[in-house]
């Protein structure tokens, strides 16, 4: 994956002659500058292993909360709060060694201790975060000091590090996350006016560089127009993720950039594969080739985006194009239909989080199966309905959901998971991915997986949202590729002048 992120760097140099000198022009003081981004995603609530969501993610990863490593915009892993680690021979037991200096917001300095207890919460059974089954390897956390972290493993895990940049490392004093932050980040929560606004302020005793603004407000809108013309009208200064693309248009012209990156956002038409009648290949394929992928991406995203056929976004390490699979073909549906025992097709209720774009997303798979014989009831639902009921209960037929992360094709070898997908071998394939010595040998498992995931259509992968940034022109240094939902602010500069 390229990495288009832009930063611009001025350099001053002074050269002095016996004869001529120039003067170093002043810097200029940007702790006074407030960002303001518009989002569509507000957090439900301040804790990633608690139920944040993705504006939780949006907001607040890398920019209050860091973990021992960091994702960056390329996708690649680097350390952040760890300054170094060793791994054993047998791959079992990971050192992790802590920079010094490292404080929380609250003044408290971090220590081993916190990072045991963050590790250890992603853990827990009470635990709602979408990394616990990836580090379930993870046996025991030890502290032998204050700056050392030991992580002792069950099994070996080629991912651990790919997958600790998702836990954000927290004050162990905080009672409840959820509500109140303590994080290491370049950034404070000063406020957050639910419906409205988030507010970060720039944390004067952060142990790296100094973010370029000094404060950064989270806008957010219910509807992409709302928040279109927000950035018109100069309420915000940049849009993390262009919904409209029909909008797109309005900000042609010299005023604005508009950069489209590389998304892990996969928009699923996910079957509970353990109810009638989801629970037969054969109506599952039916429903995929029933809907006109190309046409739907096409209606939501005019041209942007991409389709995919499986869980892989082309950034995974083991992408394969899978559209080929289940295609779109009606009468292939109808025939498939028939060899289910479902000649005449059947009714199912497809519940619909009730923000864009799914709503129209559901009325365009309802006439599209309408026409091989299947009727679909539309249940308009609220993210937290969703969670609760289908995430949480496994009590649906159907759902529509977008998945953020990248790499998550892990979910389809966990029959617990809400879709109930159940497949020994692809678990296994999954399972033995991980443990994997090399990584042309983890890519070779999991495009295997892919492909018989795509067979067996465990969902319908309807299509790979873009990654559509527009911003004021005077903004620079955001990052454009949507992974795993994260909009790191302390490196946008914004000229106010």
């Amino acid at each position: 994956m390229k990495c288009r992120l832009t930063r611009t760097i001025a350099l001053f140099v002074v050269l002095a002659f016996a004869a001529a000198c120039t003067t170093q022009p002043p810097s200029r003081d940007t702790s006074a500058v407030t960002l303001a981004i518009g989002s569509l995603y507000e957090p439900q609530n301040l804790d990633n292993a608690s139920g944040g969501g993705q504006g939780a993610t949006e907001a607040l990863g890398g920019n209050v909360y860091e973990g021992l490593f960091r994702l960056t915009d390329a996708g690649a892993v680097e350390p952040l709060l760890a300054r170094t680690h060793t791994v054993s021979r047998d791959g079992l037991t990971y050192t992790f060694t802590l920079r010094s200096g490292v404080r929380f917001h609250s003044g408290k300095p971090l220590t081993a201790a916190d990072v045991k207890h963050s590790i250890e919460r992603i853990l827990a059974e009470s635990s709602k975060s979408s990394r616990t089954g990836a580090l379930s390897m993870i046996k025991k956390v030890t502290t032998p000091d204050d700056r050392t972290v030991v992580i002792g493993l069950s099994t070996k895990s080629i991912s651990l590090l790919y997958n600790l940049t998702q836990v954000w490392i927290g004050n162990s004093a905080v009672a409840d996350p959820a509500t109140k932050e303590d994080g290491t980040g370049p950034y404070a929560l000063t406020a957050w006016k639910r419906g409205s606004t988030l507010t970060l302020g720039k944390f004067d005793g952060y142990w790296g560089p100094p973010p370029k603004t000094g404060q950064v407000v989270f806008r957010y809108f219910t509807d992409a127009a709302a928040l279109n013309n927000a950035l018109l009208s100069g309420e915000v200064d940049l849009i993390t993720s262009e919904q409209n693309p029909d909008a797109l248009a309005q900000f042609a012209g010299p005023a604005f950039k508009i950069t489209e990156g590389h998304s892990t956002t996969k928009l699923l038409l996910a079957f509970n594969d353990r109810r009638t009648p989801f629970d037969k290949v054969l109506v599952r394929r039916a429903v995929s080739e029933a809907i006109d992928d190309a046409k739907l991406l096409r209606s939501i995203w005019n041209g942007y985006g991409e389709l995919i056929g499986s869980m892989v976004p082309p950034t995974d390490p083991w992408y394969q194009d899978e559209t080929a699979v289940n295609a779109y073909d009606p009468a292939l549906a109808k025939k498939h239909l028939a060899e289910a025992g479902f000649p005449d097709g059947f009714a199912f209720t497809l519940d619909t989080p009730s923000y864009d774009p799914h709503p129209t997303i559901a009325t365009f798979a309802k006439s599209e199966l309408a026409k091989v014989g299947v009727e679909v009831t539309i249940k308009i639902i609220t993210a937290d309905e969703w969670y609760s009921r289908v995430y949480q209960r496994h009590d649906f037929t159907a759902t529509l959901q977008e998945h953020v992360n990248d790499r998550d094709i892990r979910w389809y070898g966990d029959p617990g998971f809400y879709w109930g997908y159940d497949n020994p071998e692809v678990a296994g394939w999954i399972k033995r991915s991980e443990t994997a010595d090399t990584a042309a040998e983890q890519a070779s498992l999991l495009r295997k997986a892919a492909r018989r995931i795509a067979e067996d259509a465990a969902s319908d992968w309807l299509y790979l949202n873009p990654q559509i940034v527009v911003s004021s022109a005077k903004v620079s240094g955001y990052a454009i590729n949507g992974l795993n939902a994260q909009f790191p602010a302390y490196n946008i500069e914004i000229d106010k002048h």
